[in-house]
């Protein structure tokens, strides 16, 4: 599949998101923006943004990449996510060719599901279907 779509998370989108839904603020050292904002209790309300607000894929993008962060703590904490994957779900596949990236990497195919995120298993099964 030839992958035009984004790779990494833009500074341009990180600003847009973070002024948008009032993100944790991070000093100019921060990386791995999607883990440090990471909030397991606003999963909806992040996926009500990424289907309400007008985005370009970089956005969509980041975005998708916290939202699966914040399911992947959600799991990791024993949240309820029932209903939430389906929707989560629905748009990596309609998206695919944005979210391709971002299939790959939490669905760790190349791993043993012992050494991976909580949020792989579902993942993977979204990889199997429609990236392998």
């Amino acid at each position: 599949m030839e992958n035009s779509y984004p790779q990494y998370i833009t500074k341009e989108a990180i600003e847009m998101l973070d002024e948008k839904l009032n993100l944790a603020v991070r000093d100019k050292y921060s990386q791995d923006w999607q883990y440090e904002v990471s909030d397991p209790s606003r999963v909806s309300e992040f996926i009500l943004f990424y289907e309400d607000a007008i985005l370009n894929n970089e956005e969509k993008f980041a975005l998708m990449s916290l939202i699966i962060s914040s399911l992947d703590d959600a799991l990791e904490e024993g949240y309820e996510i029932s209903g939430l994957w389906g929707k989560i779900s629905h748009h990596l596949v309609n998206e695919i060719k944005i979210h391709y990236n971002t299939i790959q990497y939490w669905a760790l195919l190349e791993e043993d599901l012992d050494n991976c995120f909580a949020v792989t298993p579902l993942i993977r099964d979204v990889a199997k279907k429609y990236l392998l």
